[in-house]
């Protein structure tokens, strides 16, 4: 059956708005060669986008003739504000941008363990505020909030879970209250990341992967044929639960200790560090477990070849150099602190990355947080070589490419998404 001639205009000025978010500014005829319309349609759709306030004249194409035909049409970026906020369990990261995605304010706000919950909303809140005032907005049309933690996938809202803030389960509704008409929404941390990374980072070229988080706490993300998977409860990728050998117990329903979450969270390689002979950071965070692990890799290799590999554009003969010099040195095992830090490291991350390979078997798996970032290729490539001797299934290992602020990058992409889907379906005339 035929679209109907409304359905049909939707269809096609959503199409444009979306080839001018992707590709704009671009002129009447390119709007026409991309979309495949006729030359009337598409004059009629940008008549009907400019009058309804979603697209303006922003310039020229510089073309010799001058006239309708070489004016270039973009979305009006101010037409709506958004926020993106990282909710962390010591504070709050925000940044606001405008409908494409220009970032026009951040801040951050720490958080005190001893902080009470309505003083820490009132903090988070306050930051959001701020934020906002900077960039010249009112107003905001879409809040979307990364936090650790289960997501009610009936409801949408962050389920109680232990070892968390209850201020982070507070903050949306206090947000809502605040920012009147804001659509906001909560989304697990990871999760978000694994949506940056597949949009901008590491996994941009796969449909199927798997993000294993290392921060402060441990978590994944599971993508499937492109598509995020949440499971029945919303627990899809609580890795920190998962049992694995070298814990000193098991983990509760409450408590992720004698988890993954032992082996591979930031306190747990902090320990490790101190226990390899490496200075121990101050924090055992997520930045203090970075710390220990970027000093580690800046001690193994070459200068040049390990400033090659972290800066990402080092060649795989370089990668491969600087592990076989972390796993021997003369044929011998290298005994550096630094090379038994890292060689042990990467033998309790890949206890957990083989568990999720032997069941899912994504072919992918992106190390993300701040840990996975400061390892970079190195730690990447001593947990695929790990790997490879635990499992028959042949998997990438690959380093995040926005390691700590993929959280912040992924709620600003699904703020943007869902504020365009919203605004980009014109009235009806």
């Amino acid at each position: 059956m035929p679209a109907s001639p409304s359905t049909a205009r939707a269809l096609n000025d959503r199409l444009a708005l979306r080839l001018l978010q992707q590709q704009g500014p671009l002129t009447a005829g390119q709007l026409k060669q991309l979309t495949g319309l006729s030359r009337p349609t598409v004059a009629d759709l940008v008549d009907r986008l400019t009058a309804s306030g979603l697209i303006t004249v922003v310039g020229e194409s510089g073309e010799q003739r001058r006239g309708p035909n070489a004016r270039l049409y973009g979305i009006v970026a101010d037409r709506a504000h958004l926020a993106a906020l990282d909710v962390r369990t010591e504070g709050v990261f925000v940044l606001v941008s405008d409908l494409v995605g220009r970032v026009r304010a951040e801040a951050s706000v720490p958080i005190g363990g001893d902080t009470g919950t309505g003083p820490a909303v009132e903090q988070a809140v306050a930051a959001v505020e701020s934020a906002l005032k900077e960039a010249g907005a009112d107003r905001l049309h879409t809040v979307g909030i990364g936090a650790p933690g289960l997501i009610d996938p009936a409801t949408g809202d962050l389920r109680d879970s232990a070892g968390l803030p209850a201020w982070h389960r507070r903050l949306a509704a206090a947000l809502q209250d605040r920012l009147p008409g804001a659509r906001v929404t909560v989304e697990n941390e990871t999760n978000l990341a694994a949506l940056a990374e597949q949009r901008e980072g590491a996994a941009r070229d796969r449909d199927t992967f798997v993000l294993l988080w290392l921060g402060h706490g441990v978590g994944a993300a599971v993508v499937l044929d492109g598509t995020l998977r949440r499971g029945a409860s919303g627990g899809t990728g609580e890795i920190g639960f998962l049992p694995v050998p070298g814990t000193s117990g098991l983990p509760s329903a409450t408590d992720c200790d004698g988890g993954f979450h032992s082996l591979t969270g930031a306190a747990a390689v902090v320990a490790l560090a101190g226990e390899c002979g490496l200075p121990v950071p101050a924090a055992p965070d997520g930045p203090g477990a970075a710390e220990a692990v970027r000093g580690a890799v800046a001690e193994v290799g070459s200068a040049e070849a390990v400033r090659g590999v972290v800066a990402g554009v080092g060649s795989a003969e370089a990668v491969r150099g600087v592990v076989a010099g972390v796993g021997s040195a003369e044929g011998a095992v290298d005994d550096r602190p630094a090379s038994r830090f890292l060689r042990a490291l990467a033998d309790r991350i890949a206890v957990g990355v083989a568990s999720v390979v032997a069941v899912l078997d994504p072919g992918c798996v992106v190390l993300g947080g701040e840990v996975g970032q400061a390892g970079g290729a190195v730690l990447a490539e001593l947990v695929r070589e790990r790997l490879g001797r635990m499992s028959p299934l042949a998997t990438e290992v690959r380093a995040s490419g926005l390691g700590g602020a993929a959280v912040l990058r992924g709620a600003l992409l699904t703020a943007r998404e869902r504020a365009q889907d919203d605004l980009f379906t014109p009235p009806e005339r």
